[in-house]
């Protein structure tokens, strides 16, 4: 009994010690929304862009604060309010169950006011059987589409905005974790379909890239590694083996997650004989208060190693992100590679984290801005060879960077 009676009182005194763990200090909130706030006045430098009403996301959000009661809708708190500025590059360093991914598989367009399906990671997916290019999506979860864009947790960005409804419809389509994502799909021959996100299966990825060769043309593609510091020696190796193809193409359609310049500029430096630019940096810098300054610098890439000579095309799409879109205009903005592809991901600016006051997590946000060296904005770069993908039945992207390097190597 007194056993029993020992292990009753651990037991509730350890759910006491989580409780007050768990319990939400709401004055401790407020003090972090105020910094985050300030963040982003001070440093966010796309800021003015967004137009988005800082006194609109302070009143709704401060008054949003006595219904939090939970750590899990403490993130989400912060997380809605990054979402306010439709900018895939503004993310915090933590997610629970209920937190939206940060991408999907597809791609949609908003066309006359229509959610239409414009792009397929085909290159990553195992088992696409029905092409779903051009289909327009309905519905989901059962819910109108225009509902569930309308029914998004941001309250002070424009929803009627074009560039805000495509925004926030990937962002329902990357769905959250802990809940369904099922499509209702009238495809291209009006013919309606149910089509379950979470179904889809991915290809595992082996290494931190892939070669292969197509009729004497040396391909190199990158796992979603430019993170990785050792892809670096792992790139070398491949390029070495392919000194005698007549062209090479380096496929950077799975970098969704972006990398670090160091991993990029390792790879570019094996392609030219004399120091390069192959991006330029922009910002505004004050302190203490004072007169606002521009700044800007131009950040060079110097040869390393032997150099591969011959053609160079680079693929690239909707899941190139960061620093797959640095390495891009990077490749070109050095005329050393063809770029073959859609657009990219998009994701503005150069990132610097930022930490709370109290919350255990941080968060990111853009502090500069990247352009290619022409002075085009990396986020807004489209490649000089653009393909509209029209099919996931084959490569039409592949296909077309082939058919450029056989063109230059005649």
């Amino acid at each position: 009994m007194k056993i029993l009676i020992f292990i009753l009182i651990i037991t509730l005194n350890f759910s006491c010690a989580q409780s007050q763990e768990n319990q939400i200090d709401r004055t401790r909130i407020k003090e972090d929304l105020n910094e985050i706030l300030t963040d982003i006045s001070q440093s966010y430098i796309y800021l003015d862009e967004k137009n988005v009403d800082l006194d609109c996301i302070r009143e709704h959000y401060e008054s949003q604060i006595e219904n939090l009661n939970t750590e899990e809708e403490t993130v989400l708190f912060f997380e809605y309010l990054l979402d306010e500025f439709y900018d895939s590059h503004l993310i915090l360093n933590t997610n629970r169950n209920s937190s939206f991914r940060l991408f999907s598989p597809i791609y949609i367009k908003i066309e006359n006011g229509k959610a239409v399906i414009s792009n397929v990671w085909q290159t990553q997916i195992e088992n696409i059987d029905q092409n779903l290019i051009g289909a327009e999506v309905k519905k989901i979860n059962g819910l109108t589409f225009g509902k569930a864009i309308e029914q998004f947790p941001t309250h002070c960005n424009d929803k009627k905005s074009k560039i805000v409804r495509e925004w926030i419809a990937n962002k329902i389509l990357a769905g959250r974790y802990n809940e369904p994502r099922v499509l209702s799909l009238k495809l291209t021959d009006n013919k309606t379909i149910e089509f379950d996100l979470d179904k889809v299966k991915f290809k595992k990825d082996d290494g931190l890239l892939n070669t292969t060769t197509q009729n004497g043309i040396g391909i190199i593609r990158l796992n979603n590694s430019l993170g990785n510091n050792g892809l670096i020696n792992e790139f070398d190796k491949s390029l070495n083996q392919m000194e005698n193809t007549k062209g090479l193409i380096i496929d950077l359609r799975n970098t969704v997650d972006g990398g670090n310049s160091y991993v990029a500029r390792g790879i570019l430096s094996r392609f030219i004989t004399e120091q390069k630019p192959y991006q330029k940096h922009w910002t505004i810098e004050q302190y203490d208060g004072n007169t606002k300054v521009e700044r800007s610098w131009v950040e060079y890439v110097s040869p390393r190693e032997r150099q591969y000579k011959k053609p160079v095309v680079i693929l690239v799409g909707r899941w190139t992100g960061s620093m797959g879109e640095g390495l891009a205009i990077g490749f070109e903005g050095m005329e050393r590679a063809e770029i073959v592809g859609s657009e990219m991901e998009r994701l503005a600016g150069e990132m610097n984290g930022f930490s709370f006051i109290n919350q255990k997590f941080g968060y990111r946000l853009s502090t500069a801005k990247l352009y290619h060296i022409n002075g085009t904005p990396r986020e807004k770069y489209v490649p000089t060879n653009y393909v509209t993908q029209t099919t996931t039945e084959n490569d039409e992207t592949l296909a077309k960077g082939i058919e450029l390097i056989n063109e230059i190597a005649e």
